[in-house]
C-alpha cells in the first residue's frame, strides 16, 4: 500500500500539489494523468525520495522495493543483455561471481555463488533478460552488442528493460511508450497486466491506459482525485462530474454535433470497410464525454488547402534507403552500426499512391522502414531506384521525429513564424498563434523554456501555416499530453487533404486512419484489418517467435505442406463468428471481474470473494487464449 497524507509539493515558486490524500492498494495499476506541468513527474520523484514534500507525508511499507526507468544512459561498453540483467543486481552479481570463481578454479567460491543463485532463483535470469530484449524489439544478433552502439531511442528501451528486470513491489513508469513502436507497446501491455506489484504509470497514450490501468489518479489545479477503472471509465466519470458543475450547455451541444458529423460522414463514406467501421466505433466511444473536451484549454486546426488535386503522389517500383552521404538522423537503422547502414536498401519494389482524402496509418516494428518511407514520400530522401512522381500543386506538411529538436534556440514562436511568413503583419501572426494557444506574451517568450509538449505544438502550428494538402506525421504525439492528442485527432479528422501517420498511439491511429499499411521485412503492403486485428496478429506471431529462445540460432523453417481444400468453408466461417461472439462475452465478463477486483471495499470484507474473482479472471484468460488460437488457425485455413 502507498498512501499520500496531506501531501504538498512545490517546484521553485510554483505549488504543484497541495493537501493530497489518496491510498493506492497493492496490485493496483494506476494511471497518473494530467496536463503537462501539473506535477506528475514530481510526484514520482517524491516517491523515489528524490524530492522532499513541502508538507504532509508518504506512507509505504519499509521493505517495499521500487523500480523506475533511468532518464539517461551513457555510452557504456556493457553488452545489452548484461545491462538489462543488471536490473536484478543480486542475481547479476551471483552469476558474475560464479563465472569468475569457475574461471580461476576456486571451487569453494563457485559453490557459494551457486548456492546464492539457487536461493535467488537466478538460473534463468539471463534468459529472462533475453526475453525482455526480444519483447522490446531487439533482434537476437544485437543482444551481445555494447550499449554505446545504440541510438538514444534504443538506449531508452534498454533502460525500460532494466527496470522491468528489477525485482520490485512497486514499478514507476514515466511515458514508457515514447520510444516504442506499436509491436513493443502491445507486448509491454501484456507484460504489465501480468505484473503482480503496484504499478504507477504516467502516460499520454489513451489506448495504453485503457488496456493497462485499473485506476486513474488525475492531477489538476493542484489537487489529485482517484478514479476506479481505466481511462475511458475515468473520462466518463469526470464528464458526469463536470456536467453536474453545469459546463456551458452551448459548448457541449456544439461539441456533440461536431463529433456526430464525423460519425455520419464516415458511415456514409465507407460503410463496409472494416477499418472505417473500427474508426466509427472509436468515435462513438467518445459520445457522452463532450464536456471533457469542451473543457480543454485550446483547439487546433489545419486550414483547408489552397489546391487539392485528386492524385497527389505516387511511388512506382521504388527502392528506398540511405546512401553514404545521407544525413545520419534516422531511426530505421538504429539497431545497426553506422558503417553497416551507410549504404543500405531498406525497402524494395514499393508501389504506393496517395489521393486526396486518404488517411493511411503505417504499422510495423521500429527499424523496419516506416521513417524511411515517410522521408521518401516527403522528398527528403531520393529513391535508390524506381520513381517518385508528385503533382505540381502538392504541398507537404512534414513532422519528423526530430522536428521538435530543430526549433531555433533563443527565438520566440512569433519569430519562428515570421521566418516562414516574412510579409505577414505581426497582428495576423499573433492571431494565428493564439489559435494554437500561444496567447498574449506567450507568443514572444523564448522557446528554450518551453515544455516538450509546447514545442511540439509550435512545430505543428508552423507546419499548418503553409496549408498543406498532404500531411506526413512521424510520431507527432511523443511530447503531447492526452488533451493535446485529442485536439490533434479532431483537427486531423477535419483536414481535407491526405494523411500518412506513423504513431504508437492506437487511439490516434484508430480515430483518424481509414486504412493501414504494414512496413516490415523490406516490403510495404496493405494490412487487411483494423488495429484489433493487428494486435491479434502480433500475439499469434509472438507465440511462434517465443517457441524458440531468442538467444538460440533459428533453424530454417521447413516448407509448409500443401494445404488441403476446406471441405466446408461455410462451416468454418460460422465457427469463426461463434468464436468472435464468445470472445466478446469473455471480454465483457473480464471487464466486470477487473472492475470488481479494483474496488477497495472487496478487500475489507474478508469473505474470500477476492480469491474467487481472481480465479475466475485466470479462467477467463485461459479460455480466451484457447479461442484466439483456434481463431488464428481457422483464419489461416481460409487465407491459405
Amino acid at each position: 500500500m502507498i498512501a499520500f497524507r496531506n501531501l504538498s509539493l512545490r517546484r521553485g515558486e510554483r505549488t504543484l500539489l497541495r493537501n493530497v490524500d489518496a491510498t493506492l492498494h497493492a496490485g493496483w495499476r494506476v494511471g497518473v494523468v494530467g496536463r503537462n506541468g501539473c506535477g506528475k513527474s514530481s510526484l514520482f520523484a517524491s516517491l523515489l525520495g528524490e524530492l522532499e514534500p513541502d508538507a504532509g507525508e508518504i506512507e509505504r511499507p519499509r521493505a517495499q522495493r521500487f523500480a523506475s526507468v533511468a532518464q539517461e544512459t551513457p555510452g557504456l561498453p556493457d553488452h545489452a543483455i548484461d545491462f538489462v540483467l543488471g536490473g536484478d543486481e543480486l542475481s547479476a552479481a551471483a552469476l558474475r561471481d560464479a563465472a569468475e570463481a569457475e574461471a580461476r578454479d576456486d571451487h569453494d567460491a563457485a559453490a557459494a555463488a551457486h548456492h546464492r543463485i539457487d536461493e535467488l532463483g537466478a538460473y534463468d535470469a539471463r534468459a529472462r533478460a533475453g526475453r525482455l530484449l526480444h519483447g522490446l524489439g531487439f533482434k537476437a544478433a544485437t543482444h551481445e552488442r555494447p550499449v554505446a552502439d545504440f541510438s538514444g531511442g534504443w538506449r531508452a528501451r534498454l533502460n525500460l528493460g532494466r527496470a522491468l528486470m528489477a525485482p520490485s513491489d512497486a514499478l514507476l513508469l514515466d511515458e514508457p511508450t515514447n520510444h516504442l513502436d506499436l509491436d513493443a507497446v502491445v507486448w509491454l501491455e501484456e507484460w504489465l497486466r501480468r505484473y503482480d506489484g503496484t504499478l504507477l504509470l504516467i502516460s499520454h497514450d489513451r489506448e495504453f491506459l485503457d488496456n493497462v490501468a485499473t485506476h486513474i489518479l488525475h492531477l489538476a489545479d493542484g489537487t489529485a482525485r482517484l478514479y476506479t477503472g481505466n481511462y475511458a471509465q475515468f473520462e466518463r466519470q469526470r464528464a458526469e462530474m463536470l456536467r453536474q458543475q453545469q459546463i456551458q450547455h452551448e459548448r457541449e451541444q456544439a461539441e456533440r454535433a461536431h463529433l456526430q458529423s464525423f460519425i455520419d460522414r464516415f458511415k456514409a463514406k465507407a460503410s463496409k470497410a472494416r477499418q472505417a467501421q473500427s474508426r466509427v466505433k472509436r468515435l462513438e466511444k467518445l459520445k457522452g464525454t463532450e464536456a471533457v473536451r469542451a473543457d480543454r484549454p485550446f483547439q487546433c486546426e489545419f486550414a483547408a488547402p489552397a489546391r487539392l488535386p485528386t492524385s497527389l503522389l505516387g511511388l512506382r517500383d521504388l527502392d528506398a534507403g540511405y546512401t553514404a552521404d545521407a544525413p545520419d538522423d534516422h531511426d530505421d537503422g538504429a539497431a545497426l552500426p553506422h558503417e553497416q547502414r551507410a549504404r543500405t536498401v531498406v525497402l524494395r519494389d514499393v508501389r504506393f499512391g496517395l489521393e486526396a482524402g486518404e488517411r493511411i496509418g503505417l504499422l510495423g516494428p521500429n527499424g523496419e522502414g516506416k521513417s524511411t518511407l515517410v522521408k521518401t514520400i516527403a522528398g527528403a530522401l531520393a529513391p535508390l531506384a524506381g520513381e517518385r512522381s508528385a503533382h505540381k500543386d502538392l504541398v507537404i506538411g512534414y513532422f519528423a521525429q526530430h522536428t521538435v529538436d530543430q526549433l531555433k534556440s533563443g527565438r520566440s514562436p512569433i519569430a519562428h513564424l515570421a521566418d516562414i511568413a516574412p510579409r505577414t503583419s505581426e497582428q495576423e501572426l499573433r492571431n494565428y498563434l493564439g489559435r494554437w494557444n500561444f496567447v498574449g506574451d506567450r507568443a514572444f517568450e523564448n522557446v528554450d523554456g518551453f515544455s516538450g509538449g509546447e514545442r511540439a505544438r509550435l512545430a505543428l502550428a508552423l507546419i499548418a501555416w503553409s496549408k498543406p494538402n498532404l500531411l506526413l506525421l512521424d510520431e507527432p504525439t511523443n511530447h503531447l499530453d492526452l488533451e493535446m492528442r485529442e485536439a490533434l485527432a479532431e483537427a486531423l479528422n477535419d483536414f481535407d487533404g491526405a494523411l500518412v501517420l506513423v504513431s504508437h498511439d492506437r487511439n490516434l491511429l484508430g480515430l483518424v486512419c481509414d486504412a493501414f499499411w504494414r512496413v516490415a521485412d523490406g516490403e510495404v503492403a496493405p494490412f487487411d484489418g483494423d488495429l484489433d486485428d493487428y494486435a491479434r496478429w502480433l500475439r499469434g506471431r509472438r507465440t511462434l517467435d517465443t517457441a524458440v529462445s531468442p538467444q538460440m540460432p533459428v533453424a530454417p523453417a521447413p516448407k509448409p505442406a500443401p494445404r488441403k481444400p476446406i471441405a466446408d468453408e461455410r462451416a468454418v466461417r460460422k465457427r469463426i463468428a461463434t468464436i468472435e461472439a464468445a470472445l466478446e462475452k469473455h471480454a465483457a465478463e473480464k471487464a466486470k471481474v477487473e472492475q470488481a477486483l479494483a474496488d477497495p471495499a472487496l478487500y475489507a470484507s474478508g469473505h474470500g470473494r477476492a480469491g474467487e474473482l481472481a480465479q475466475r479472471q485466470r479462467e477467463i484468460a485461459a479460455a480466451a487464449d484457447a479461442l484466439e488460437a483456434e481463431w488464428l488457425e481457422l483464419q489461416g485455413r481460409l487465407e491459405g
